[in-house]
């Protein structure tokens, strides 16, 4: 097994019977972050199939997307588990038979991690395109790969575009095809506690080095014009009611109650966004509602709201951008002031 070399020439794939696998399984942002690259893709192969792999627990993003012919479902985070390795040695078996069943023309590998890259291999497509600085050695199971430009800080969009290029695709409209919901906001589970004109705040983030204070969230919610919905995942419930404790009540937690979909719903009916780096902000970002994204540990370049229509509140501090996911102090949040990102959201509504 050889890796490939980094390419500049176009790949062709047969324009009327492309069939073509997506291994990109999580997380919610990347996923956001990939569907210029599908919408690519498909305008450059209308014909094409495409197959997309996800991660239990994502799938509900792609559900339903009418330029996925099928989503095949991985159990990812079970997969590292000593007790169910038996189980789950039988699950990939059983993984890489029906894929290599499928004769791929294409299997492209937007995670690059050791999983993904052997998932790209076991697909035993001929073409198998990942990135030049894929983590883990899972260079190895590629036969072409593109600059990823991970080091010059190109946007997480951008690099995945790039390999849309590498297939021949236009990549000057960027565009996010988000599948479409179950239907308004006002139809999701949790309309009745939705005012009628809201922001939204996400206080819950992967990893708590990338978290501004819960009690910083619910101040400035105190402060805001319309009243705030804060939403999450059922692990981000207790941040969010700590927000509502301290929004005076200007807020109303709906963390853990809803799905990806309706989730997409209440974000589409948002005045803006007040977040920290998480996938619910690259939600935003694609409906074009305005994000104040709160940015330390992390750059906004890499995986920041895709676009210049947004605001990015960070402090000025020497250690950050670190990339690190714990830190003791978390000085690079701390020092972030609710009246900063006031001023900034003030300064969006004036021009309204």
């Amino acid at each position: 097994m050889r890796s490939g070399k980094a390419f500049t020439a176009t790949i062709v794939l047969p324009a009327r019977s492309a069939k073509i696998l997506i291994i990109k399984p999580s997380s919610l942002g990347d996923i956001i972050h990939s569907l210029p690259f599908l919408d690519a893709v498909k305008r450059r192969y209308p014909k094409a199939e495409i197959h997309w792999i996800v991660a239990k627990g994502f799938e509900d993003i792609l559900e339903g997307h009418p330029l996925v012919h099928r989503i095949w479902v991985i159990n990812k985070d079970a997969w590292k588990k000593i007790a169910k390795v038996a189980t789950s040695a039988l699950e990939l078996r059983s993984l890489f038979k029906e894929l290599r069943s499928e004769k791929f023309d294409c299997a492209v590998d937007l995670q690059g991690l050791f999983r993904s890259g052997f998932i790209t291999w076991a697909s035993s497509a001929p073409i198998r395109i990942g990135f030049d600085d894929a983590r883990e050695g899972s260079k190895v199971f590629y036969t072409h790969m593109v600059i990823g430009g991970r080091a010059r800080d190109i946007h997480a969009v951008d690099r995945y575009l790039g390999v849309a290029a590498l297939l021949g695709c236009d990549i000057s409209r960027v565009r996010f095809p988000l599948p479409p919901g179950k239907g308004s906001r006002t139809e999701t589970s949790a309309a009745k506690f939705i005012p009628s004109q809201y922001a939204v705040m996400v206080p819950g983030a992967r990893g708590p080095s990338k978290r501004w204070s819960a009690l910083k969230f619910g101040e400035l919610a105190s402060m805001l014009p319309v009243k705030t919905v804060v939403i999450g995942s059922k692990a981000d419930a207790v941040l969010a009611d700590k927000v509502v404790q301290a929004s005076k009540g200007r807020a109303v937690s709906l963390a853990g109650r809803t799905g990806l979909k309706d989730m997409v719903e209440i974000i589409r009916g948002a005045k803006f966004m007040v977040c920290n780096d998480t996938g619910p902000m690259h939600i935003a970002a694609a409906l074009g509602i305005h994000v104040f994204g709160l940015f330390g540990p992390t750059s906004a370049a890499r995986t920041g709201p895709y676009g210049n229509a947004n605001s990015i509140v960070r402090a000025t501090i020497p250690c950050a951008p670190c990339f690190r996911k714990r830190c003791k102090t978390v000085a690079c949040m701390d020092v972030i002031e609710v009246r900063t990102v006031k001023d900034s959201i003030d300064k969006f509504l004036a021009l309204r």
